[in-house]
């Protein structure tokens, strides 16, 4: 089985995208587009939806248990309280820069404190 070089379009095409991702990266890192103010309120205004997320879902579900079951202010109220302790999850998570990997631990590469416990050694 013989390798097949790819046809010159594709090898021109390819070029063209490493040249685009080239600029576009050196464009990146000469505006310090993660680093500005603008960062800063995308992240707030991400906490902030969060939060109110949570909080909707749960009174959206309180609302229709209450409804469901005649229990008028019962469920409403109580997955209020529910919702707004996932909505404080998510922005404590989001916060800390947990979330980003799969699960609760900081991605590779992270030093993170979450598994210090765990990684000691001699211990199971």
């Amino acid at each position: 089985m013989s390798e097949k070089k790819p046809p010159p379009a594709l090898r021109d095409l390819d070029n063209k995208l490493r040249e685009a991702r080239a600029r576009r990266e050196s464009k990146d890192r000469g505006s310090g587009a993660r680093t500005g103010g603008m960062a800063g309120l995308g992240l707030a205004i991400r906490l902030g939806l969060d939060f109110i997320a949570g909080v909707v879902v749960g009174v959206g579900i309180g609302l229709l248990l209450d409804w469901w079951w005649g229990s008028k202010p019962l469920m409403m109220v109580l997955f209020f309280v529910i919702g707004a302790a996932a909505g404080t999850a998510n922005v404590i998570r989001t916060a800390s820069g947990y979330g980003g990997a799969v699960g609760f631990h900081p991605a590779s590469g992270d030093k993170g404190t979450a598994n210090k416990a765990r990684d000691k050694p001699g211990k199971k």
